[in-house]
């Protein structure tokens, strides 16, 4: 009996495998066609309006006369919003081909909404570097990811703004997973309200897919509190995650204050206690993260350099950031 249970389950699971692929080859096949309808109304619509030389004002007199026809006589998926997309999805994208297969129509229409070309273009590797849905999708360009990668970086900004659209977000190195701020708005916590290192620990370990989401690619959580001994005092790091593209321990330690001279050789400690005592002969140089509400850049250069390890500080924020702010901060750099 024990035989035929454990061919049963063999045969339950390879039978579920198959109806999976073929469940995910057809859902890829479909959203290949829908992209491709699309994408070829657009490209009727736009040598139609070209043919006859339409104007902008009777372009949306005849697409708003099109969905009605079309909604009547097709049914839904034929809006005057969702036509005026497959119009601009032909004229920003020139091969359909290169989009088949990697996103949704809902990922193209939250994307179209995306002036920066630049900007649209790390969206659209990241979303398919990543596996956003439409939700994280949405939540990373409501908390201004691009820009605040783009604040983070100690590269010259033109060229980390070419990389970041050709590529999206690439891994290499310690600071590349840096982000300046931040953003915990997940957490519901009101702007100004004092919080316990201990209280903030406990809601982001509550939130945990979202923080995940927040730290980016690779991360996996190890755990918090971590306990280390160094001549019997017991020390404890806030929260261990490991990156597994970086193949490295990111230690993190939480601050609700402005970053101190203190933060700095603590974190180094506990680097230094990783990478003899906790890292295994595969496992690259431990990299620490301060999270902290305030960070004066230039008190930060005395408080962090002259480390043999990678010890870094950003700010977080409760609240979505200021979009046109984190704009206009890009653009002063990069006119610098």
């Amino acid at each position: 009996m024990e035989n035929i249970a454990n061919i049963d389950k063999t045969l339950l699971e390879n039978i579920k495998s198959i109806v999976l692929k073929a469940r995910e080859s057809v859902f890829k096949k479909v959203n290949e066609e829908l992209l491709a309808t699309y994408w070829n109304i657009g490209k009727t619509i736009v040598e139609s309006e070209q043919k006859n030389n339409i104007d902008n004002q009777t372009s949306r007199q005849i697409i708003l006369h099109l969905s009605k026809q079309l909604t009547n006589e097709l049914g839904k998926g034929f809006s005057r919003s969702n036509l005026f997309n497959m119009k601009r999805f032909y004229i920003e994208y020139a091969d359909v081909q290169t989009l088949s297969g990697h996103l949704s129509w809902s990922h193209i229409c939250e994307l179209l909404i995306i002036e920066d070309k630049n900007k649209r273009s790390f969206y659209e590797k990241e979303s398919v570097n990543s596996s956003w849905s439409i939700r994280e999708l949405k939540r990373q360009i409501d908390t201004s990811l691009y820009e605040r990668l783009l604040l983070s970086s100690g590269e010259s900004r033109k060229e980390k703004v070419l990389a970041l659209s050709r590529r999206g977000q690439e891994i290499a190195k310690a600071d590349d997973i840096l982000k300046n701020p931040y953003v915990f708005e997940f957490l519901g916590i009101p702007e100004n309200k004092p919080l316990l290192e201990k209280d903030l620990e406990a809601k982001l370990i509550r939130h945990l897919e979202s923080f995940l989401l927040e730290l980016g690619r690779g991360f996996m959580f190890v755990g918090s509190q971590q306990r280390i001994t160094i001549n019997n005092t017991h020390y404890y790091v806030d929260m261990v995650f490991y990156n597994k593209i970086l193949k490295a321990y990111i230690l993190i330690e939480l601050k609700t204050t402005k970053l101190s001279i203190a933060d700095g050789g603590q974190l180094n400690t506990y680097l230094n206690y990783y990478k003899t005592e906790v890292n295994d002969e595969n496992d690259n140089l431990p990299i620490g993260i301060i999270l902290c509400t305030e960070k004066d850049e230039i008190t930060a250069e005395y408080i962090l350099g002259g480390f043999e390890n990678s010890v870094f500080a950003s700010k977080y924020t409760t609240i979505l950031p200021n979009k046109q702010k984190l704009i206009a901060e890009v653009t002063q750099i990069m006119k610098k």
